[in-house]
């Protein structure tokens, strides 16, 4: 939570993940990924604003359970990333960080990172839940 904290006021930009710079809601997770594990494992290729609504299979939870470790989203607590769908039907597409049974991080357009209560009108649209693996020791 901390290192999500850190990225609080970084302003929104679409597909960017620098800290204090610029990043969207995966360019969150993927600088926290950075600061807590270590080098990222997948790349991750470009993609449209719309990519949510143009598809049918669970890209981002699929890519997330090849180097997360998955848990129930009823279960997660402070430090679990959890997939979003922004509306019912919809494949998830929005990405934030538990920081309490009742708030979440997040990057959100035109707001940048912020933290916020998670409202039930965020808690019922979350459809998946991971932790982030331990970090890698790194050689010295």
């Amino acid at each position: 939570m901390a290192a999500a904290r850190g990225w609080l006021g970084t302003p929104y930009h679409d597909q960017a993940s620098v800290k204090g710079v610029g990043c969207d809601c995966l360019g969150l997770a993927r600088g926290i990924w950075r600061e807590v594990v270590g080098t990222e494992t997948l790349p991750v290729p470009p993609y449209s604003r719309d990519w949510g609504e143009t598809g049918s299979s669970e890209v981002l939870a699929d890519s997330a359970a090849r180097v997360m470790i998955r848990i129930d989203p009823t279960s997660a607590g402070p430090g679990a990333v959890v997939l979003i769908r922004m509306r019912t039907g919809a494949i998830v597409k929005h990405v934030g960080i538990l920081t309490g049974p009742d708030s979440f991080i997040h990057s959100y357009e035109r707001l940048g990172v912020i933290e916020e209560p998670l409202t039930s009108a965020w808690r019922r649209r979350i459809a998946f839940a991971f932790l982030f693996p331990h970090p890698r020791k790194r050689k010295t």
